[in-house]
């Protein structure tokens, strides 16, 4: 019967965690199948529990922070980014009037639509501006200072 209620638990636990998506509760539900497998080999209450306690704790500590770091951008990591990750900070030449309705850069010779970062500004065509996230297929942008007077970002210093 210990084990059934075990088993519940863990299994209640992992449906949590698909609504949080914070990977923390699935450390407990691995904890409550191991006292249902310690359940289940006849261990009494206590070993139970201790069980319990003791792998979602090894779980926490050791498991976590793996797949923590593997789940940071790769930006926040130091490694080279990739996909549209890898446009955030890049050079973007206007090509239609980029306001809160509508616009069109290019970046790296591909057409994005475009938004300003800030929706109170509006960039017209052949200004330099810089992505700063990127949205969906919209790349929101930010008037990058010393490239709008028509000096390439890589060439400040």
């Amino acid at each position: 019967m210990d084990a059934v209620l075990w088993i519940v638990l863990g299994v209640v636990l992992a449906v949590a965690e698909i609504f949080t998506t914070t990977l923390f509760l699935i450390m407990f539900a691995a904890g409550a199948f191991a006292a249902a497998g310690a359940a289940a080999l006849g261990a009494p209450t206590a070993v139970q529990a201790l069980v319990f306690a003791a792998v979602s704790a090894l779980t926490v500590a050791l498991v976590r922070p793996v797949i923590q770091r593997h789940r940071r951008s790769a930006l926040e990591s130091g490694e080279q980014p990739f996909g549209v990750e890898a446009l955030e900070g890049a050079s973007a030449l206007v090509l239609e009037r980029v306001d809160a309705e509508h616009g069109l850069v290019k970046i790296d010779g591909e057409l994005w639509t475009a938004r300003p970062y800030d929706a109170t500004q509006s960039f017209e065509p052949g200004l330099r501006v810089r992505v700063i996230k990127v949205r969906g297929a919209t790349a929101l942008v930010w008037q990058d200072d010393v490239s709008s007077a028509g000096e390439l970002p890589e060439a400040r210093g």
